[in-house]
Parts: structure tokens; C-alpha cells; sequence
């Protein structure tokens, strides 16, 4: 083991730890349950090993060469994260599939992206075994490393340039696009972390959000293991098994959705958790409910957050735990790495404090472009790369300290009689509302006022139809928001239809009202 030797910098960091911190745990996986399993570890020497192994298996066993994809579907899981690094040693490019997708879906990105293999666990090998294509070989994970690997590995010519991590988003509109990061923007998003927490080698990681996605995976999961931190990883989210090893295992930082933060705040042990190791979470989301701060900060956690997207790597805006208890509902700085500005809608950056415009993000962690699509995927008046800078979509405004506070998409907001109406604003007020498990504001088409905003309504399973009170809900709402941005009407709906974090795809919900 040579870590001056390694052709990729992100493979050799991990070298370098091997030789420094070998016996140190880098990994403590819990691959099912909600607490009742025991936690495996593995230390940094151990990770080093398999990362040559699963390197030397996707070369000699798949034919995996600079440039090739390999594509994983499975729940969260180590050699997942192993693989990823082997990846970066031949250059090749990490496609991590979102296992809550259909077939159909899946095929989607399949054909679209060309993988040379595609790596499946127990849970997924069904869905695995029925995507094809052309050149596409199928092999559970257990075989990258459960057999001796070959010697004399011929590791080929790594560039910073190169594409490492290709990964697709959520699809929310239109056809799913594949963001492909290189290495240099990985490393480099990698830096805006250990920035964003502080992170260092005494630090213990709560990672519970699918790797599949870039908020899971590069949040905090990846650059914890290259600052020489533990990671505890979970197969998936529960939020008995996040409270049983926020308690049991004492990490010191955890990330959260706001779905996962309600499923937490929800649960019955939330009141009584020691919570005392953590000295900081994380959120990430466009918007955050206010109350979901104020909870965590109640019990002395502050709550930080971190904006960005799939495209942006994602660390863009960052408030940081120091700051996190006093600018509740801001997305705060960007990373020293990171220029952020606002435009409005001809395109025109916006100067002046409280002025609201599409945040437009330019940055070291930035993806290369979308594949196949060029290196922008966007155009005049669209979202993607355009001259350098990504447009994201998202309404923000920036305080006069230069904190940026994000309002909502800039497809959802709602222009009604030439008013805007920003759906997060109503939304916010509703959070923790007696009986209701969570809200959605859409535009209804209206000949009058050109749309109008409709309020709809996930009640909570245990709420009795009595309760289940329309006007009472207006009524909360119209005290505390101007008249043109009261709710028209107020439709309960079963189950709203979401993205792969949870999110509400607006865009479907109002195509479900519509239809109804």
C-alpha cells in the first residue's frame, strides 16, 4: 500500500488513512432493524483492503476500464462506498440507481447511461435482473468481494477532470437527467464539508439518507470518511434506529429531511431521547419548516442547513451550527468555494437586500454537465449549466449580511391577479397543525385571477373524519396572511406522490387534482 502511488487523490486519501489510522473504525454498518441488530464494523485498514479487492474483481472478473459505468441498485450498504472508490482508482464512473423506482424507470436510465454493470444486493436482485441492455452483466455485491482477487493490478492514468460520480434527479418534471461529477468536483465538495461542519477525525456520523442520492451520499457520508471520521451507516431511514443510536452509539452529526425530521419529531421515544452527544444536525431541503429548528433547538441541538441540488454537488449555501440558533429559516453562506447570485426573470442579477430572484449557483463542486446532454443541458431562459453558472430554479433573497433565504421554486410560485404567492409561505404555517400529517399549496387555473391557490391536505391516519375540519384550517391561516394569499379551497388527498426524498411533486399533485 503506497498512497503516493494512487493514480486517483480521493483513493489515495483513503490509502493514506489505512497507513495512519488503520485500526481506527471507519464504518459501523447496520444493515437491518431498528435497533435490535448489531452494528459491523470495519476499520480503515479493513476498507483499504476491500477497495482493492472490489477494484482488482470490476477489472479482471467485469472488464471495467477508464471511462465505463457501474451502476448500483441496493439499500445503503459499505461496499457501496467501496465500490465508488474502486471506481475512482480506474477511472471509471459510480451510476448509484434510486431503488424506490419502478422497472420501467429504471430501464429509463439504464438505457440512457450504458452501464457496463450493474451491482444489486438481496432486496433489489428482482428488480436488478429485469433491466437489460446490450453489454450489461448482473452480479450481487457479495461477489466483489467474497473470493481473492487478482494480483498485479494495472491501474490506468487518472485525471481530476475525469467523471467519477453520475447521478440521476429525482425527474420531478420532464425526463430524468444524469449529473456527472468528476473527481476534483467530488474532492472539492468534499472541502465545502469539512468547512460546512467542521468536520474532523473525532467526529461520529449518523448516516441514514439513501446513498443513491447526492444528500446522502455527500453530505456528510463521503467527506466524513475522508476526514478520517467514523461513519455509522444505515441500510435505510427508521426512526426508532436513529433515536435507539443516537442514544447507543453517541455520534456527534446527523442529517435530516424534513420527512425524516417529522417521522422523528413523531415518534413516541422523541421526547425522552438523550440527544446529549449530538453537537449539531443538519437539514436540507429548498424550504424548512420553522418549527421543525425550533424543536431540535428546544432540546438544545441546534440545526444547521445546507442547500444545493443534485447538480450542485450539493454543498452551495450553508448555515452553519454556529449560526444556526439565532438566523433560523436561512440558507445562509456560500461555501468559500462557492459564488452564489440572484437574477430575475430577464436574467438580471438583483443587488439590492430583500429583492427575490432564482439563486444561480457557480462553484468548484459543480457538475461537468448533464450526460449525454453536453456539458450545459440548459439554454437561454432554462436551468442548467449556462456560462459557468448552474440555475437552479429556487427563489431566494439575500439579507443584507449576504444570507440568502430561500422562498420556494420558482415553478411552484403562484401569480394570481399579478400578486406572487410563494406555496412555502402558506405551507410553514400549517406544520405541527393538529391531525394533519403534512400540506401542499398548488395554483388552480382560474379565468378571473389567472390561477388561485388550492390548499391540500394529508391528514394523519389516526385523525377521525369528524376532526378533519377544512374551515378550521382557513381560519388558522387567514389572521396571518394577506387576503389574496388565502386558500380557495381546501382537498384532502390520500397520499401525496413524492420524489426520492420525500419531496411533494407538485407538478403531479395538481395533474391528480385536476383529473379528480
Amino acid at each position: 500500500m503506497n498512497s503516493e502511488l494512487e493514480p486517483s487523490l480521493l483513493a489515495a486519501r483513503l490509502a493514506q488513512l489505512a497507513q495512519t489510522q488503520g485500526p481506527r473504525v471507519a464504518l459501523a454498518c447496520r444493515e437491518a432493524g431498528n435497533g435490535s441488530t448489531p452494528l459491523r464494523s470495519v476499520d480503515f485498514a479493513q476498507f483499504w483492503r476491500r477497495i482493492e479487492r472490489v477494484t482488482a474483481h470490476l477489472q479482471a472478473n467485469w472488464g471495467i476500464q477508464h471511462g465505463d459505468r457501474v451502476a448500483w441498485l441496493g439499500l445503503n450498504h459499505e461496499l457501496q462506498l467501496t465500490a465508488l472508490v474502486a471506481c475512482a482508482r480506474l477511472g471509471a464512473i459510480f451510476m448509484p440507481l434510486n431503488f424506490r423506482l419502478a422497472v420501467p424507470e429504471l430501464q429509463q436510465l439504464i438505457d440512457d447511461a450504458q452501464p457496463q454493470v450493474l451491482v444489486h444486493d438481496d432486496a433489489m436482485a428482482s428488480a436488478a435482473q429485469a433491466l437489460t441492455s446490450p453489454s450489461l452483466q448482473h452480479t450481487h455485491q457479495n461477489a466483489l468481494i467474497e473470493t481473492s482477487s487478482p494480483r498485479g493490478l494495472a491501474l490506468p492514468a487518472v485525471d481530476l477532470d475525469d467523471g467519477l460520480l453520475l447521478v440521476y434527479t429525482s425527474g420531478t418534471t420532464g425526463q430524468p437527467k444524469g449529473a456527472l461529477h468528476t473527481q476534483a468536483a467530488v474532492l472539492a465538495n468534499a472541502r465545502a464539508s469539512l468547512w460546512a461542519h467542521g468536520l474532523s477525525r473525532k467526529d461520529v456520523v449518523l448516516s441514514v439518507l439513501p446513498l443513491f442520492h447526492v444528500g446522502g451520499l455527500c453530505i456528510q457520508t463521503l467527506p466524513a470518511l475522508l476526514a478520517g471520521a467514523q461513519v455509522i451507516l444505515h441500510a435505510r431511514f427508521d426512526p426508532a434506529a436513529w433515536l435507539h443510536d443516537v442514544q447507543g452509539e453517541r455520534p456527534s452529526l446527523s442529517l435530516l429531511v424534513p420527512t425524516t425530521l417529522n417521522a422523528v419529531l413523531n415518534h413516541p421515544d422523541w421526547p425522552h431521547a438523550d440527544l446529549s452527544s449530538l453537537r449539531g444536525l443538519m437539514t436540507g431541503s429548498s424550504t424548512v419548516p420553522e418549527a421543525y429548528f425550533q424543536a431540535f433547538h428546544a432540546r438544545g441541538i441546534p440545526m444547521g442547513q445546507i442547500y444545493g441540488c443534485t447538480e450542485t454537488g450539493p454543498v452551495a449555501l450553508v448555515l452553519r451550527l454556529p449560526d444556526a440558533t439565532v438566523r433560523v429559516g436561512s440558507a445562509g453562506w456560500p461555501h468559500p468555494e462557492c459564488e452564489v447570485k440572484l437574477i430575475d426573470e430577464q436574467g438580471r442579477p438583483l443587488s439590492l437586500p430583500g429583492q427575490v430572484g432564482e439563486v444561480c449557483v457557480r462553484s468548484a463542486n459543480l457538475m461537468k454537465g448533464y450526460w449525454q446532454r453536453g456539458l450545459s443541458g440548459g439554454g437561454p431562459g432554462g436551468h442548467g449549466l449556462q456560462a459557468g453558472w448552474f440555475h437552479t430554479g429556487d427563489l431566494g433573497r439575500r439579507d443584507a449580511d449576504g444570507a440568502v433565504t430561500l422562498v420556494g421554486r420558482a415553478k411552484d410560485m403562484i401569480i394570481s391577479g399579478g400578486e406572487n404567492i410563494y406555496p412555502a409561505e402558506i405551507e410553514n404555517l400549517l406544520v405541527g397543525y393538529p391531525g394533519v400529517a403534512e400540506v401542499a399549496v398548488v395554483g388552480w387555473p382560474d379565468p378571473h385571477w389567472g390561477e388561485v391557490p388550492v390548499l391540500a391536505v394529508e391528514w394523519l391516519p389516526q385523525t377521525e373524519a369528524t376532526a378533519r375540519d377544512s374551515q378550521a384550517l382557513l381560519d388558522h391561516l387567514q389572521p396571518r396572511l394577506a387576503r389574496f394569499k388565502w386558500p380557495k379551497r381546501v382537498v384532502s388527498v390520500a397520499a401525496f406522490p413524492r420524489s426520492a426524498l420525500g419531496k411533494v411533486r407538485k407538478p403531479d399533485l395538481l395533474a391528480q387534482l385536476l383529473a379528480e
